[in-house]
């Protein structure tokens, strides 16, 4: 029996009633004990092998694109059911506009359909509160899509405090240089500041009030002025002392000062990149067995993030890929807080010493 006639009859299996209502409780309790642990705060996929698996069953690569979006629809639902805040997938390339113009344009049709589909009222994003934000080049996608991304990132705005980012179209070195670009123009900009004058009424009252004050006071009469020696309260205040009443106040601006390119450090451009707000990326997962990151989130790969790559294709994705990567995860996690409560507690019985 050939592969393709296993799946299917594994589909057909998985689809009946008493079969799949026993795996959704696997799942709800599998999540369950997932959310147990400590859970990644920011997820990443790179989403591949689509193509791959269209050839290799025998569909159209439109096919294949779309079940790849329904095992993104299966992987948001885990992410966000177990407690991730962020997923950040990598929708399309930048370089995949070098593709055929035949499945550019079927992706692009779908990405219209499939974002607003995601952002309906009651729909996955907003059972779970996320957010859609789509990071990438704008100005190289068409107006029809455009609209259809504003209109998936306006019905989501005022959901929950998770998000989902698409990177479409992207590169990560477009990421970092649009991020240089922007730090360079801040930099570039004078800073201005302008001294304002005290208000002149301000001040000719409070001159005529002190005046006052000063000759007459009818609490103490030995120093009170006789009518004729008062003067009048206009007079009183001397010109010398106050402000042209025809001059109006004037705003005198200094020289610009630039902001000093000494202070630019990583924290500058990270505050610039496209993903700046989210928090760190704890995990990255590209599937396909292909062990490269491809241009995606080469930044924010810092030093604590986990980069797993998997041997199944893309439309293949599901929470049986997931929970191996999520639990090693959490161990490695426990380890580490484990190790560093060590030293801390070390650290503490010396100081006491």
């Amino acid at each position: 029996m050939s592969s393709r006639h296993v799946s299917q009859l594994r589909k057909w299996m998985l689809a009946s009633p008493p079969i799949e209502w026993g795996i959704d409780k696997l799942r709800e309790l599998l999540i369950g004990a997932l959310r147990q642990g400590p859970i990644p705060q920011h997820v990443a996929f790179v989403m591949d092998g689509n193509r791959r698996f269209a050839r290799s069953h025998k569909i159209e690569t439109v096919e294949g694109h779309n079940l790849g979006f329904e095992a993104l629809a299966r992987i948001l639902e885990v992410c966000y059911k177990s407690g991730v805040k962020v997923v950040t997938v990598y929708a399309f390339s930048i370089e995949n506009f070098k593709r055929s113009k035949y499945e550019v344009d079927a992706l692009m049709e779908m990405a219209k359909v499939k974002l607003v589909q995601l952002a309906q009222h009651g729909d996955l994003l907003d059972r779970y509160g996320a957010s859609v934000r789509v990071l990438g080049q704008r100005n190289l996608v068409k107006d029809d899509v455009l609209e259809a991304i504003d209109r998936a990132v306006e019905m989501t705005k005022n959901n929950g405090d998770c998000a989902l980012n698409i990177c479409f179209p992207y590169t990560s070195r477009d990421e970092i240089t649009t991020a240089i670009k922007t730090t360079v123009e801040n930099y570039s900009k004078p800073t201005y500041t302008q001294q304002r004058p005290f208000s002149q009424t301000r001040i000719t009252q409070k001159l005529k009030s002190r005046n006052v004050n000063s000759v007459s006071n009818p609490t103490i009469r030995e120093s009170s002025p006789t009518p004729s020696n008062r003067s009048e309260p206009d007079e009183s205040v001397s010109s010398s002392t106050t402000l042209n009443p025809e001059s109006s106040p004037t705003s005198s601006p200094e020289a610009g000062v630039f902001p000093d390119p000494e202070l630019i450090s990583v924290d500058t451009l990270a505050e610039n990149l496209f993903t700046a707000g989210d928090p760190p990326l704890d995990l990255l997962i590209r599937t396909s067995g292909v062990n490269r990151l491809s241009d995606f989130m080469l930044w924010q790969c810092h030093e604590d993030t986990e980069i797993v790559f998997l041997d199944c294709l893309w439309p293949e994705f599901d929470l049986w890929q997931f929970l191996p990567v999520l639990v090693e995860w959490q161990w490695k996690q426990k380890h580490v807080e484990e190790k560093a409560q060590g030293n801390g507690t070390k650290a503490s019985n010396i100081r006491s010493r």
